[in-house]
């Protein structure tokens, strides 16, 4: 089986060869298809980083960006004193 990271290196390659394809004025079929040959590199390079994961890595470590404000159930130091003082700082 390919690997996802090997497959979006391919449909760059494809992409690039689709746009090349479709400015090149020497060859009818190529300059008809190239926006088709595109397209597939292009919805290649998308559908592989939807579905496939990266090879070497875990998804969940680098999958989400946490900017929340809680960590794991504890609560920081700062919200301690102020919820024992009563707000007051």
């Amino acid at each position: 089986m390919i690997s996802s990271t090997r497959l979006q290196r391919i449909a760059e390659i494809v992409m690039v060869l689709g746009i090349v394809a479709l400015c090149q004025p020497w060859n009818m079929l190529l300059h008809r298809y190239g926006l088709t040959i595109t397209i597939v590199g292009l919805l290649t390079f998308m559908f592989t980083g939807w579905f496939g994961k990266p090879a070497g890595r875990k998804p969940a470590e680098d999958a989400v960006f946490d900017v929340s404000d809680h960590h794991d159930g504890r609560v920081p130091e700062m919200q301690q004193a102020e919820s024992k003082s009563g707000g007051r700082p």
